[in-house]
């Protein structure tokens, strides 16, 4: 009896509750491969073990010639019909004969370990595939086992994710042992196993988040028309109803806001701003904006662009802590969005360093003489195109080649602003 075969085959049988033929019928596949190795080129190579003894016996055929050119793969008549009086044989017939190398118990025992943890491990990957191929984008829970750096290894129970480091939301700490809602963002069939990504940054886990919250959203009749987000900090989400009995924003926040804070609660406290969606520009950034209050807003369609004047003390909520509120308008209606204070607020001060600005971005005029224009009237490119050459000669500093530049400088500006305009 091969006994180390037998320790293996014990040992799959009680903790793997793999029975003994589909073992035998796997080790003597692996056999076939690893025996040529050992028996070298013979034809029609066969391993059989014995199901109760686990004794090895290699086979292989032999062909009947006349003459013999391959003593590996032939034999001839003479020589078959005296070692195998009882087959009858004949020229061209093939004989299946023991070819049993000394060492093939050995063999057999450490081919049989590999075999056996490789079929595992494709059953186990085989397993993982099934039960979360149809996963994707949804919502699993698990329990944080490990970090690897920077990334979270992840116990789904039946499987193991991973939430790589971009993943991750910057502002949440996880400790081993916490129980946590992730997106299944991706799975991945390698060839050591199935990979399974997951994420809490992505914008999709609040859309499915909301769809497990909101039965308004998860039965269609509020549907969620965009999501920018900044994972840890803010997000906005966009939707709107197809029944016009419904509140799109009402049904989200909940009773008493009970829903939108479940909401946040999972997501840490990040804000989460619910916005009604329109097909109109100008609706929907006012929206988007709220709650600053809006004085106008101007539509460069071919910019694809809005901007948007506020008084000067709804600047900042309009722009949000660090042009947060802006940013993630911009993103949730996919236009341009520049927020601008209403020219009748602007301080002397204000105005003055705006005309500088503008003139030292011009090229061929810069910060320099810009502000030495500005310290000489010259606010504008429409005022220093009024001026004589000899005004701007006596701008200190200017002489006439300078004030010459200046000028062609300011006409160039001029016709690339007019032209962009006439288009």
């Amino acid at each position: 009896m091969n006994n180390e075969l037998l320790a293996v085959f014990e040992y799959m049988e009680r903790e793997r509750k793999l029975d003994r033929e589909t073992l035998a019928q796997l080790v003597e596949s692996a056999l076939q491969v690893a025996g040529r190795k050992s028996i070298g080129r013979v034809r029609d190579l066969r391993v059989e073990i014995n199901r109760k003894t686990l004794e090895i016996k290699a086979f292989a055929s032999i062909q009947v010639v006349d003459f013999v050119r391959n003593r590996d793969e032939e034999i001839s008549l003479d020589d078959a019909q005296t070692r195998f009086p009882g087959k009858n044989c004949k020229i061209g017939d093939l004989i299946e004969i023991e070819v049993t190398p000394r060492n093939f118990g050995r063999i057999a025992a450490q081919t049989a370990k590999q075999a056996i943890i490789q079929k595992l491990r494709m059953a186990e990957k085989d397993k993982v595939y099934a039960a979360y191929k149809d996963h994707v984008g949804a919502i699993v829970t698990g329990t944080v086992r490990r970090f690897d750096r920077s990334d979270v290894v992840v116990d789904l129970g039946d499987a193991e994710g991973i939430m790589p480091s971009k993943e991750r939301v910057p502002s949440e700490e996880y400790q081993i042992g916490d129980r946590i809602r992730f997106l299944l963002l991706n799975l991945d069939s390698q060839t050591q196993g199935t990979q399974l990504t997951l994420s809490r940054a992505n914008p999709d886990f609040i859309k499915k988040l909301f769809e497990l919250e909101v039965s308004e959203i998860a039965d269609g009749t509020v549907e969620i028309k965009g999501i920018a987000r900044e994972a840890g900090f803010r997000t906005k989400i966009a939707v709107h109803s197809n029944d016009e009995k419904v509140d799109p924003v009402g049904a989200c926040v909940g009773l008493r806001g009970q829903r939108v804070k479940n909401i946040v609660r999972e997501l840490s406290g990040e804000k989460v701003d619910i916005v009604k969606w329109s097909t109109d520009i100008k609706t929907f950034v006012t929206n988007s904006l709220a709650p600053a209050k809006l004085l106008r807003l101007e539509v460069d369609e071919i910019e694809n662009a809005v901007k948007v004047i506020v008084e000067a003390d709804q600047l900042s909520l309009a722009i949000g802590k660090k042009g947060q509120n802006a940013r993630l308008t911009a993103k949730l209606t996919g236009w341009k969005v520049d927020i601008q204070k209403d020219e009748g607020d602007i301080s002397e001060e204000e105005k003055f360093a705006r005309a500088i600005d503008q003139m030292a971005a011009v090229e061929g005029i810069g910060r320099e003489r810009a502000e030495k224009l500005a310290a000489n009237g010259f606010n504008s490119l429409e005022g220093i195109l009024a001026a004589d050459v000899k005004d701007l000669v006596d701008v200190e500093g200017f002489d006439a080649e300078t004030a010459q530049q200046v000028r062609a400088a300011a006409e160039a500006a001029f016709e690339r602003e007019n032209g962009k305009a006439a288009e």
